[in-house]
This record gives structure tokens, C-alpha cells and sequence, in this order.
């Protein structure tokens, strides 16, 4: 936690402010319908977040100055800005403590109930594409073309492979053009011996379907990885 910025609204925690860990998280609001025989029937009504919970001292000549203003937050009872790392809420202080133990040395605890989730959006959209992008892969890579796309799935794997400026966009974009190189090379490959088959027997009628099945193999694997790398140049749009 400590090479994040915690902030929540005009107080940015600092020193021994800062907590080890933030408590997040919740849960789905479900109704459970019990039938005959053991058989549920589940509804899913929603989320319903957890209380943010983390806790901290505040020290230094203005500890007492810093843990009045966050309790008069809490007083006032309005809605503020609580951001870390890629986190991003609108909460209402629920709960302040405070434990007065010298002017300079005021331990703290603080719990924040969301209001709304303003990171979701943007972290769903990041989820989306990569799940979308590696279903596409996976799936060019069960078509039995003979093209290895484990490095580019790899690559694609990996946290930030999605948001562009970063090494792991820059490495997952390289990868996929790798692919496309592989398949472009594999297509040409198999283009010529199938245009070149005898199909005067038995054995040269089996060699052509087994090429003309590696070429459609081949062909559709280009378009869904075709497909992969174009999401991923638009990621940022």
C-alpha cells in the first residue's frame, strides 16, 4: 500500500497515515429458492458493496489538525472522493476513531461506505477486452492450424497488456503481429503444394484434403487473430 496515493477527498494520507492494506471488497445480493429434491433456483439481484475499512495513525506537530478534519468530514455527512491505485469511489465516512495518545501520535480508524463504484466502468471495459482478446486466440489456436499462439496468448495475459503507452500493450502488440507473420507464412506455404497436388489417386486425394483442411484452418486462425489485433490498436478509443 505504500507506493500508492491514498486520498479521500481534500486529505492526502501520508507517513504513518498510509495503511498497510485496505479492506474492500462485498458481495451479490442472491434470493435462493429451495425446491423438491435439492434443486435451487437462484436470483441475482445486484451488488452490494462492503464497507472500505483501513486504519493508520496520524503524527507530526498537525496529527490533531489532520484527525479533527476527517472527523468533521464524518459529522458533516456528505459524499467524497476516495481514490488508490486503480480504486476510485464515492463514499460517505460512516465511522471515525480516534485514539488520542499524545499530540503528536494519534492512531485512527476509519470506516467508508460506497456510494458508487466510479472505477467500474473503466475496469470492466479493461476486463472485457482482454478476455475478448484471448478468447480469440484460444479459439484460432483450436483450429488445428499447426500455428503456435502460446507466446502472444502469454503476452496477452499479462497485467497492462491492454492499456496502450505500456511495455505489456507494446510486447502483446508485437506478439500478435508475430502471429500474423506465422499464419501469412503457413497460408503461403500451403497455398503452393495444394496447387501443385495430383489428385490421380487415392494417396494425392488424401494429401489434397489434408492440405485444403490446414488452409481453411489456417485462414480462419488469421481472422480471429486479425480481429484480436485490432481490438487491441483500438483499446484506447
Amino acid at each position: 500500500m505504500a507506493e500508492s496515493a491514498l486520498l479521500l477527498g481534500p486529505i492526502l494520507f501520508q507517513d504513518f497515515e498510509v495503511p498497510e492494506r485496505v479492506r474492500w471488497g462485498g458481495r451479490q445480493l442472491l434470493t435462493v429458492h429451495r425446491l423438491p429434491g435439492g434443486v435451487r433456483v437462484i436470483d441475482s439481484l445486484g451488488r452490494d458493496d462492503a464497507d472500505i475499512v483501513w486504519s493508520g495513525v496520524f503524527s507530526g506537530n498537525d496529527a490533531a489538525v489532520r484527525a479533527r478534519a476527517l472527523d468533521l468530514m464524518r459529522a458533516e455527512g456528505g459524499s467524497w472522493p476516495l481514490t488508490w491505485d486503480w480504486f476510485f469511489y464515492t463514499v460517505v465516512i460512516a465511522r471515525f476513531e480516534a485514539d488520542y495518545a499524545r499530540p503528536n501520535w494519534i492512531p485512527y480508524r476509519i470506516t467508508c461506505t460506497v456510494v458508487r463504484d466510479e472505477a467500474a466502468a473503466v475496469v470492466q471495459a479493461t476486463v472485457s477486452l482482454a478476455t475478448s482478446l484471448l478468447s480469440d486466440l484460444t479459439t484460432a489456436q483450436d483450429l488445428g492450424s499447426g500455428v503456435a499462439l502460446d507466446a502472444a496468448i502469454g503476452s496477452l495475459a499479462s497485467r497492462q497488456a491492454t492499456q496502450p503507452g505500456s511495455s505489456a500493450y507494446a510486447g502483446a502488440s508485437a506478439a500478435l503481429a508475430g502471429a500474423s507473420q506465422q499464419i501469412g507464412a503457413g497460408i503461403a506455404g500451403t497455398e503452393v503444394p495444394l496447387a501443385t497436388a495430383s489428385v490421380s489417386n487415392a494417396a494425392g486425394l488424401s494429401t489434397v484434403a489434408g492440405l485444403a483442411g490446414k488452409l481453411a484452418a489456417l485462414t480462419a486462425a488469421r481472422g480471429y487473430v486479425g480481429r484480436a489485433a485490432a481490438n487491441l490498436a483500438n483499446a484506447d478509443t
